[in-house]
């Protein structure tokens, strides 16, 4: 079985990692995603790897918590770090080699983003965990992962959710709602579906990358994904 993407980003939410609980990480579901990607890896397909954290942290409401926007988006950065270590672990557990690269500097736990020193990682084979979203405040890590798949060149983004697609509305509150296959840039933006934030997805059409909107949570998934099943909604 031939993987049809040679090298991909993976996006996480920060919520996935949470599992069943309200807040913090799940060590299973680390440890199911630490499988799956090793599954592709093994393949030797090229995983790159960008995480949200919103399971720690999210720049909340200024209104509600005192806290500046952009102070807020900074503590949001570090929690994708926390969040970055604690996958970075469960990787290494499952055998994976993998470098943690943060686009704030951290130099005791992770490497600074540096774009052709993340590309040469890999072409070795190591799974790249890319930490702190893009260093700046009032960009969404969907964004991060965006701009950094379209610097080392992946050939698809994956959006691993807990949804297994792109819906007319949201399935969790409208029974009614149905799934796309695959859908235009266009549309997705005519029709106002929340894929992922304006900038992100506008990166994504001005560079003709696809996205891939999956089940992260169903075992096995990403390795249907990669090698060319119909599993989530395409975009392109």
């Amino acid at each position: 079985m031939l993987p049809k993407y040679k090298r991909i980003l993976l996006k996480l939410s920060g919520e996935a990692l949470m599992g069943d609980k309200s807040f913090g990480l799940d060590p299973q579901i680390i440890s199911q995603y630490a499988k799956d990607i090793k599954m592709v890896t093994d393949m030797g397909v090229q995983v790159a790897l960008v995480i949200g954290g919103g399971n720690i942290y999210r720049g909340m409401n200024e209104a509600e918590t005192g806290i500046e926007r952009a102070q807020g988006d900074y503590m949001g950065m570090l929690a994708t770090v926390i969040n970055g270590m604690a996958v970075q672990s469960g990787l290494e557990k499952a055998g994976v080699y993998t470098r943690l690269q943060s686009a704030i500097k951290m130099e005791q736990i992770a490497e600074p983003y540096i774009r052709r020193r993340a590309i040469r990682h890999l072409e070795k084979g190591r799974v790249v965990i890319f930490g702190a979203g893009t260093g700046n405040p009032y960009f969404t890590t969907d964004t991060a992962g965006s701009l950094r798949a379209i610097e080392i060149k992946a050939d698809v983004v994956l959006k691993g959710t807990r949804v297994d697609g792109i819906y007319t509305a949201d399935p969790e509150k409208d029974p009614t709602a149905t799934k796309y296959d695959k859908i235009s840039f266009a549309d997705a933006i005519s029709k106002n579906l929340k894929v992922m934030d304006t900038t992100a997805f506008t990166l994504c059409m001005e560079n003709n990358l696809p996205i891939i909107v999956f089940d992260m949570n169903q075992p096995g998934n990403l390795l249907s994904v990669v090698t060319g099943e119909k599993v989530g909604t395409l975009v392109s």
